[in-house]
């Protein structure tokens, strides 16, 4: 059921961590083009993680006792607003740090949580994600990469696609059947813990519209994994499955996408010899709008806070926020293309290039519309 979402602010003690992250900012990455800056969270930068890592800003909401920071969920919202606002490159450890660390805290041994937990919070374990598979479109309950139980352990065989990162990371938590057929939807699932070095993995990159290559297809061809592979109880992978896709819906970085385009635009507009009335009515679409969906995911964050799981409420705030991340390039464009005789900035246009081609995958990253509105309708007991 849904929970009634009330406004909430970010306590003061949080609030002061803001000034050394933007300091810290200022010295890494303020100096990179915007083009690139766009790129954020499908910014692989290895050396950039492991310097936030030293400042202890990775696993920030993590146990001390695994290398974590031990704070709480809105010392990580004023960490990741202000990460996605400048542009950072977090690719490389975002996926382990917001939800294969606490999956495994959650799920894990403790030899699995010892060995593993605190390398992420020195940025020295990249993971992926292994959800998805060829020909199955978004129906994650589909799944045919089968695990066989072998004397030593299992035997792993089958596909991952888009794969965000998979030939970069040293690990993926997969979804996979150990027992039945895919006949069986969600019975019969389970987490496997896979070291991508292992042999008979292959990871194909897969070039985006923009040029880039962040997705991948991983193969499995009798990849042989130790016992200790398991990552929490043989059959309760659709469980735990969930549990992982609620750490990547619940944070701020749903409404952010589009924001190093919005302040490039912003720039031009200020730059210019007289702000129209047109440029004054888009900027403040832009910013009531989003101002709207920062204080709807802080919401969230305080729900978290008090121990709760939100899925249906983080699930409504990714979906109006893809809304949101997705119209902006077309708005500026529309604005541009009604200005006359005007020299547009190149790296805006460079920015805005980038943003208008990858946009189209802001709804299908973290569940694509009809999975989230399915969410938000059981949630209301509308289905």
């Amino acid at each position: 059921m849904l929970e009634t979402l009330t406004l909430a602010a970010i306590p003061p003690e949080d609030e002061a961590l803001r000034e050394p992250v933007r300091a810290f900012l200022a010295e890494t990455v303020a100096g990179t083009p915007a083009s690139r800056r766009a790129r954020s969270w499908m910014g692989f930068d290895a050396g950039f993680s492991r310097a936030l890592a030293q400042k202890g800003w990775i696993g920030l909401t993590l146990p001390p006792e695994y290398g974590g920071g031990g704070r709480g969920y809105f010392a990580r919202f004023v960490l990741i607003e202000e990460l996605l606002a400048a542009g950072a490159p977090v690719a490389a450890h975002w996926v382990a740090e917001r939800q294969s660390a606490p999956l495994i805290l959650r799920y894990g041994t403790e030899a699995q949580r010892r060995a593993i937990v605190p390398r992420v919070c020195r940025g020295e374990a990249f993971f992926c994600i292994g959800m998805s598979e060829p020909n199955s479109g978004s129906d994650l309950a589909s799944v045919r990469t089968r695990a066989e139980r072998t004397a030593s352990g299992w035997r792993l065989n089958g596909a991952k696609i888009w794969t965000t990162y998979g030939h970069k990371a040293h690990y993926m938590i997969a979804l996979v059947r150990t027992s039945g057929t895919s006949d069986d939807r969600q019975k019969g699932l389970s987490q496997l813990l896979i070291d991508l070095s292992a042999p008979g993995v292959t990871a194909r990159p897969i070039r985006d519209l923009a040029g880039d290559e962040h997705f991948s297809e991983v193969r499995f061809d009798d990849v042989e994994l130790p016992e200790d592979a398991l990552l929490g109880v043989e059959g309760q992978g659709w469980e735990q499955v969930n549990a992982e896709l609620a750490f990547e819906r619940s944070g701020p970085e749903r409404i952010y996408s589009s924001m190093v385009l919005i302040d490039e635009w912003l720039r031009f507009v200020r730059g210019r010899s007289a702000v129209s009335d047109l440029d004054a009515d888009l900027a403040g679409r832009l910013i009531a709008q989003l101002a709207a969906l920062r204080n709807l995911s802080l919401s969230v964050t305080a729900l978290l806070a008090e121990g709760k799981s939100p899925a249906q409420e983080a699930s409504m705030v990714k979906d109006l926020g893809v809304g949101f991340e997705q119209s902006v390039p077309a708005l500026i464009t529309d604005h541009l293309a009604s200005l006359d005789d005007v020299v547009l900035p190149g790296e805006l246009v460079a920015t805005l290039d980038y943003v208008a081609g990858i946009c189209p995958s802001f709804s299908l990253r973290g569940g694509t519309r009809e999975v989230l509105r399915g969410i938000i309708a059981r949630g209301l007991g509308l289905r």
